[in-house]
């Protein structure tokens, strides 16, 4: 197994993270440094980050219905609330992907590596539902332009899908993970986010899970997260 897949699978980081730990000099087998991304290792090697000797964590799985007001990262001195707090963080976990801080709903936290990799990176193409109510409602030419795509600061956007749910309400499907990407896509046309929920990821819902509460993920939605 290449090192960084088994540092990925101890809930060190997520794969890419831990390749970069890797060509920083930061990991070591056998006492030795490491910094070739292509080492492979069996996992009886005395493998360790920064010195601190890594073993297999048991994997866990948890979907939270993120409430607004809550900031996405482990450590945040300068935020009141952190979404981590509202999970069990032992073994500790961590947000795959991000919400911001007034965008709501579901958001899965895991010590899984690999399956953050295969959540957020592009080549995947993990679809995400999110649901936005703004304060003027899109034109019907509008929605016709978002359909077909948008140039923003920092390229084309296209949703995968897009659908008025009700007057300044919208259903948008997206694949890609830009900083702030829908509510860009929103002020393109010169309008204002009122609110924004992300619905839905790959096959996950939050169906039946209120604001602010958590659930460990099913087997069955565990196998459709990984195999999608």
């Amino acid at each position: 197994m290449r090192l960084a897949k088994y540092l990925a699978s101890c809930g060190v980081a997520s794969r890419r993270k831990c390749e970069e730990y890797i060509t920083g000099g930061r990991v070591s087998v056998d006492d030795k440094i490491i910094s070739d991304v292509a080492t492979n290792v069996i996992g009886a090697e005395k493998i360790a980050v920064d010195g601190k000797i890594v073993k297999p964590n048991s994997l866990v799985y948890y979907l939270l219905n993120k409430p607004t007001g809550y900031t996405c990262s482990l450590y945040d001195p300068h935020a009141k609330n952190l979404a981590n707090e509202l999970v069990p963080n032992d073994p500790l976990v961590w947000p795959v992907g991000r919400l911001d801080r007034d965008t709501s709903g579901l958001l899965i936290f895991t010590n899984d590596g690999e399956l953050t990799n295969r959540l957020t990176h592009p080549k995947f193409k993990k679809e995400k539902e999110y649901v936005v109510t703004v304060d003027r409602p899109l034109s019907v030419m509008e929605i016709a332009r978002m359909r077909k795509g948008i140039e923003l600061e920092d390229g084309l956007f296209r949703p995968d899908r897009f659908s008025e749910i009700s007057a300044g309400k919208y259903q948008m499907t997206v694949h890609e993970g830009r900083n702030r990407l829908i509510r860009r896509s929103i002020e393109h046309f010169g309008k204002g986010v009122m609110h924004l929920e992300r619905t839905k990821v790959g096959k996950i819902t939050l169906a039946g899970l209120s604001s602010g509460k958590y659930r460990v993920l099913t087997k069955s939605e565990l196998e459709s997260l990984k195999n999608a």
